[in-house]
């Protein structure tokens, strides 16, 4: 429990865009309803998500959002603290320090030692990273930013709930030894899974860590469940991606009410008989892919269904032309003995990173080749794993760098011979 006199701040980050990737603000909704009806007050709550599904085009029920078939609209008085371009990595940071950016008088966590800090983030993931709209969110800033926080006396426990691809892969780094816990959607090499494909919306509705770790929060006391408890459930309950926890599992003991709820209160526990059930359940890199296929199939107009099968089409040239570049890259940083071992899987769960060169040769990707905030290049970050086993095989970040612009130019420019050239100028 936070210490006597101590505050509950929450901190709900939805960190995507545009009608495809509606769940993520549908989760994020759904959690504010949560800690709401809890007792937190608006004050100690700070909500970042982009605003653009509630009143979106494609909704047919403007001014709501759902999160699971036919449930309650989740959108109702989720404040609007940081929406559109101002949902930053560094606006996020900046807020959980309390500690906002120059001309940005936005709300932040104003915590101090004796409080708890709750923070839930949902959206799009890799290897070492975290993705907001129009910029990322590296595990090395996030891990030196808690650190930071925790020698600053910021907080007397703090616990994080992170729904995204990889996401056990932000963790591995953080201390066992500053009250704080984290509890991941899916291993550092897997992916996580959005649920519940919704035919009158042609999007998924929400995540299946997500979707699992609110119905135990609404269905339980909360008095006498742990996040500890919580996990287990989890465990026994997600069937395709495998939650991971992190930190320090003293902190994880803690009863959930000691973070999400602001003061006691009677409840009428659930008795949990009916189970919670998922439908649609699918990779979370497939699921711009299975709602075009889904649009295809439901579209009668014969022009509209050449469009879609068009842009289908294009979808598929792109993830070969990223799959392409990726494996010319590590060709040209190794051995030609080793490019398959290190291109050929995931990075290994648990395996030591140097977050901080990650960080560099994985923006320098971003930024030259494929910027996977953009739509039709999301499917990039499925391959930012290539450069955390690089950096991990030894590969000096300056040579990762360095190829991943060589092959931008060939990418990108007509000039072959200027390309060639610039490859045997710099000689690397």
């Amino acid at each position: 429990m936070a210490a006597a006199n101590g505050k509950h701040w929450v901190m709900l980050v939805a960190g995507s865009k545009t009608w495809d990737n509606y769940r993520h603000q549908a989760d994020v909704c759904h959690a504010y309803q949560i800690v709401h009806q809890n007792g937190i007050p608006d004050e100690q709550i700070v909500v970042m998500m982009y605003d653009d599904i509630a009143n979106n085009d494609h909704n047919p029920t403007p001014g709501k959002i759902i999160n699971n078939p036919n449930g309650p609209n989740v959108y109702t008085g989720v404040p609007k603290d940081y929406t559109g371009g101002d949902v930053t990595p560094e606006n996020f940071l900046a807020a959980l320090k309390g500690e906002p950016k120059k001309n940005c008088l936005k709300k932040v966590l104003r915590s101090g030692r004796n409080d708890t800090i709750f923070i839930y983030l949902s959206d799009h993931g890799s290897t070492g990273l975290f993705c907001f709209p129009n910029s990322t969110l590296y595990a090395h800033d996030l891990i030196e930013t808690i650190k930071e926080m925790a020698r600053g006396n910021k907080f007397s426990k703090m616990v994080i709930y992170m729904e995204s691809c990889h996401s056990g892969s932000m963790f591995t780094q953080l201390p066992n030894d500053i009250h704080v816990y984290a509890v991941t959607a899916a291993r550092g090499d897997q992916s996580s899974y959005a649920c519940y494909l919704d035919p009158e919306r042609n999007t998924y509705l929400a995540d299946e860590f997500s979707a699992f770790w609110m119905y135990y929060t609404e269905s339980s006391n909360l008095d006498k469940v742990t996040f500890r408890d919580q996990f287990s459930y989890l465990q026994g309950n997600m069937k395709n991606s495998t939650p991971c926890c992190f930190g320090d599992e003293t902190t994880g003991k803690n009863p959930i009410s000691g973070f999400l709820r602001n003061t006691p209160k009677v409840i009428q526990e659930s008795t949990k008989a009916q189970k919670l059930v998922l439908t649609h359940l699918t990779h979370a890199h497939e699921v711009s892919s299975k709602i075009l296929d889904h649009k295809i199939e439901t579209e009668t107009h014969a022009g509209r269904k050449q469009v879609l099968i068009k842009k289908r089409e294009t979808l598929h040239q792109t993830k070969a032309k990223i799959e392409r570049t990726v494996k010319a890259i590590s060709q040209r940083c190794l051995p030609a003995s080793e490019v398959e071992d290190i291109s050929g899987g995931a990075f290994r769960s648990g395996s030591r990173m140097d977050l901080l060169a990650l960080k560099t040769v994985a923006e320098h990707f971003r930024t030259t080749c494929f910027d996977w905030h953009k739509e039709e290049f999301q499917m990039a970050l499925s391959h930012t794993h290539v450069f955390a086993r690089l950096c991990a095989h030894g590969v000096e970040v300056e040579r990762c760098v360095y190829h991943n612009t060589i092959q931008h130019h060939f990418i990108y420019c007509y000039n072959l011979t200027a390309c060639i050239n610039l490859n045997l100028i710099l000689n690397c």
